[in-house]
């Protein structure tokens, strides 16, 4: 940056302004608002971490208020949660709008338009109450919130992407890569991203692939990991688990799939191992909802095959119990996927100290994850042979199962805990609020300096 002009000694100097940086102090009780639409006692997975998520965030100095929408996962569709109440500390409050067929792609998108503009209307209110923005990509266009909010309202927002639309879309031939509705989402998630106080991802993988479409983006961007509580779920030996005993899992080698079975999920080659081993003793076990499950219930059904039984989604306190019945843990992604979605459920998996066994495509970052873990083996999409044979190798050797069990929950102690992903949350949230704070420094002090400029990085 070059000096033009001289300034009066009673101005503000450049190197006095790049000080501010180290020297202005973040402010103590930052209040953070967070806008998702699924939230307990739903249980979408995003939902749940959200919640583990702002509970460890409110002991650090953040006092933390949620708007989320009506749950859509729970068992009784008819039954409506408080739209006030506080979760300790946090404050959480629900829209009035239920949700419509959830399960349907129709009534997920009039749901997310619903959720889009009641937390529109709860932003224009109650902004004056919130420092910083922190919005999830539940339902897809819930950042542009954000954006709006910088535009109008001056607030800082933070973008925390679960899910890569209109990518998603089109991978799985929703919309035509070419078609202008693709076309136009790119460029308001450009427009987003650009204007964010920082974005979130949740693997490299997906950074890469946020960066390419907005390079710009590229010194904001933070990669932050999905985490399980170790204190709720730990390992528990199968004989001493009340689930494995209710459902006769006890006394025979058992594959858990717990989890969304979506159309990001890789279900067919888990169909072929399933089908591969029918006549081994071995039980697969497989909890959660999804647009796929109802297909693969009915072709389990089609081939006769009695090795497989269905769940429903558990309730959190159950999920300790859950993920433990069995001897090994599975986790798929589709082909064309690896860089626009990262399952949740791998972390649960670690955690419930069981091996993994991952179908992913051979870029997904599930392959470097578990091959560091050291906790069990990845088969790219199609591999049923390859998948087939891990497992029945495991159903046979009861020592290395349980040596990949250990090293599964010993790296998720050391890596994704509850404590070390909400302070990785925490930095980003306060250095967004500091840039802020720079920023209007950098406003108020401009007419001062000419050698200032409010959009200079310095």
């Amino acid at each position: 940056m070059t000096r033009k002009n001289a300034v009066h000694t009673n101005h503000p100097s450049t190197s006095q302004v790049k000080k501010v940086e180290h020297e202005f102090p973040v402010s103590r009780n930052t209040r953070l608002g967070v806008f998702t639409q699924f939230f307990p006692p739903d249980y979408a997975p995003t939902g749940q971490l959200i919640d583990e998520l702002t509970q460890h965030l409110s002991h650090q100095d953040i006092k933390i208020n949620v708007f989320s929408g009506q749950p859509g996962y729970a068992f009784r569709s008819d039954q409506s949660a408080p739209l006030k109440e506080f979760r300790n500390s946090v404050l959480v409050k629900r829209s009035r709008t239920a949700q419509l067929w959830p399960q349907q792609i129709r009534g997920k998108a009039i749901n997310g338009l619903l959720f889009f503009i009641r937390a529109g209307l709860h932003l224009l209110r109650s902004s004056w109450k919130y420092d910083v923005i922190l919005l999830t990509t539940a339902p897809p266009f819930l950042p542009i919130l954000g954006y709006l909010a910088s535009l109008i309202l001056r607030k800082p927002y933070v973008c925390l992407i679960y899910d890569l639309y209109p990518d998603i879309a089109i991978e799985l031939n929703v919309v035509r890569n070419n078609h202008f509705l693709a076309k136009f989402w790119r460029q308001v998630n450009y427009h987003v991203w650009k204007n964010a106080s920082a974005i979130i991802v949740l693997s490299r993988a997906m950074k890469k692939r946020v960066i390419r479409q907005c390079p710009d983006i590229k010194g904001k961007i933070s990669v932050i990991h999905s985490w399980a509580d170790p204190k709720q779920i730990s390992p528990i030996p199968k004989e001493k688990n009340w689930f494995s005993w209710k459902y006769q899992l006890v006394d025979v080698f058992t594959v858990i799939y717990s989890g969304n079975m979506g159309r990001c999920h890789d279900m067919d080659t888990l169909l072929d191992a399933i089908t591969r081993l029918r006549d081994e003793p071995i039980r697969f076990v497989f909890i959660g909802g999804g647009a796929k499950r109802p297909d693969m219930i009915n072709k389990v059904n089609k081939l006769n095959l009695n090795n497989c039984l269905f769940l429903p989604y558990q309730d959190k306190t159950v999920l300790p119990y859950s993920l433990t019945a069995g001897n090994l843990s599975l986790v798929s992604i589709s082909s064309g996927m690896q860089d626009l979605v990262a399952p949740s459920k791998v972390y649960s998996a670690l955690s419930s100290g069981r091996p993994i066994a991952a179908v992913c495509p051979k870029n997904s970052y599930l392959n470097e994850l578990i091959a560091d873990a050291k906790c069990g083996t990845t088969f790219e999409n199609g591999d049923s042979k390859g998948l087939a044979d891990f497992i029945l190798y495991l159903q046979k050797d009861q020592r290395i199962t349980e040596e990949l069990g250990k090293n599964a929950y010993n790296y998720l102690e050391e890596h994704f805990t509850p404590q070390i992903i909400s302070k990785e949350y925490f930095k980003v949230v306060n250095q967004s609020l500091l840039n802020r704070e720079i920023h209007q420094h950098k406003r108020n002090w401009q007419g001062f300096n000419p050698d200032i400029d409010a959009n200079t990085e310095i």
